[in-house]
């Protein structure tokens, strides 16, 4: 059993001028309540060996079976285990028919799969040697090592994007959004390995591409035009930004671009925002209003967003009904307790708040994991919570906060949802997001995809 009681505290202090991957992608969420213990059951059905379980379930023989009984499995950690029914991947709430292929949970918890909202895999050297990295003290200087890291990896973006992608799934990622570097040093070749992983990965993941312009839109020439030809081409989901203020020294440019490209296109967009203060509230008015204007709601994403903790209440509350009137999306990353978003008070105006595991071995930083359930681990340390709503808080920002900023329907094992869900030994919810335990099983749409922590290929 893989599992762990605690983690390494992040500090959650530093100095104002010093950059890193923790001072400038810093970033945490506020609790939500505990997740609901919905469930179906199922009647009885008849138990096969394990082995041809797993091999139905599997999708062995290149097609899934059409009915699959998860037995003996205690959704949300509940007192009494149950059977699972899943019908062509989603959950049903009738009995199982006769002859029904089954596989034996063991008595061990049910979860729902987590959303990874926030990810750079293009970046990563996940699987490959040893990296070191220079010191930096402005994003410039990461984006030069970005660069000299690109063109020193010997294999291709798309053979590190899959090997991390695939690890996320191992670990119980049912989703996650994708950023993709895209500039002049890159070309599309970011997007393009990203994307193949996807198709590569598509029955164990639904992936969303961002095209994210790390460089700058304006102060970089040439990334707007190749920005326009990822959306054309039909390459990416969405259109990113980034500190149109602190970086692109840019505001109107830079958001004239990316919301008319998202126009043009009839895609998204999903801007990074570091700068904090006037120079943040000033981008969100922006964001806020090409927003309205474009007839956009629902169609856009603030990433990290260092300006809203530090806000008053009322100028809290203020910007959260724009946020909510406009159907904004937030996301969020947890490796300090400085930024933390209050994603309580900012779902009182209806804002969508996922959680991310950001840049994962890359030329920011040697950490990350892209392991969702530690992901949620690290956010319940850094906001220093204990009670066990407050836990299962953290694994609900994880899963069902990520699934709603991707317009993914919940996994909550009511009937008719997805049949994405990971199987763990524990006691109860709270414990598992302490622990961690081992992913015994990652099923997505009703198919094991991932045993005993390794990804099926």
């Amino acid at each position: 059993m893989q599992s762990s009681s605690s983690s390494p505290s992040p500090s959650s202090s530093s100095s104002p001028g010093a950059l890193s991957r923790r001072t400038m992608l810093a970033g945490a969420a506020a609790l939500a309540g505990a997740t609901a213990t919905a469930a179906a059951t199922a009647g009885p059905a008849q138990a096969v060996p394990p082995a041809a379980a797993e091999a139905a379930a599997t999708g062995d023989a290149g097609r899934r079976a059409r009915t699959v009984v998860f037995r003996d499995v205690r959704p949300f950690g509940a007192a009494k285990a149950r059977d699972l029914v899943v019908v062509d991947g989603r959950v049903s709430d009738r009995p199982a028919p006769h002859g029904a292929k089954v596989v034996d949970g063991g008595g061990r918890i049910a979860l729902p799969s987590l959303v990874d909202a926030h990810i750079h895999p293009d970046k990563t050297t996940w699987g490959g040697s040893w990296v070191s990295r220079r010191p930096a003290s402005a994003i410039a200087d990461y984006v030069a090592q970005d660069v000299e890291l690109f063109r020193s990896q010997r294999r291709p973006v798309v053979e590190r994007a899959y090997g991390l992608m695939s690890h996320a799934v191992s670990r119980g990622t049912r989703g996650m959004r994708a950023h993709a570097d895209v500039a002049p040093a890159y070309g599309l070749a970011g997007v393009e390995g990203v994307a193949e992983a996807r198709e590569r990965l598509r029955h164990a993941l639904d992936v969303q591409i961002v095209a994210f312009p790390q460089h700058g839109v304006i102060r970089t020439p040439g990334t707007a035009a190749l920005l326009e030809k990822a959306a054309r081409e039909g390459l990416i989901d969405m259109i990113g930004g980034i500190d149109p203020i602190g970086f692109d020294d840019a505001l109107d440019e830079q958001l004239d671009v990316v919301f008319g490209i998202a126009d043009r296109h009839g895609v998204g967009v999903d801007i990074h925002l570091h700068d904090r203060g006037e120079k943040g509230m000033k981008a969100m008015r922006g964001i806020v209003d090409r927003t309205r204007a474009l007839s956009l709601a629902g169609k856009v994403t603030v990433s990290h967003v260092f300006c809203l903790p530090g806000l008053t209440d009322r100028e809290l509350g203020s910007i959260a009904a724009d946020l909510g009137d406009q159907d904004i999306a937030l996301t969020t990353v947890a490796p300090s307790d400085s930024l933390v978003l209050p994603i309580a008070r900012l779902r009182e105006h209806g804002v969508r708040v996922g959680l991310g595991s950001d840049g994962v071995r890359d030329s920011w930083s040697p950490f990350g994991n892209a392991d969702m359930m530690h992901r949620a681990h690290i956010l319940g340390w850094v906001t220093d919570v204990r009670l066990d709503d407050e836990l299962a808080g953290c694994y609900d920002v994880a899963a069902h906060g990520g699934a709603d900023v991707m317009g993914l329907a919940h996994a909550d094992f009511k009937a008719g949802a997805p049949a994405d869900f990971v199987l763990v030994r524990g006691e109860c919810l709270p414990q598992v997001v302490v622990d961690m335990p081992r992913r015994d099983l990652v099923v997505h749409g009703g198919v094991v995809v991932a045993r005993d922590g390794e990804f099926l290929a």
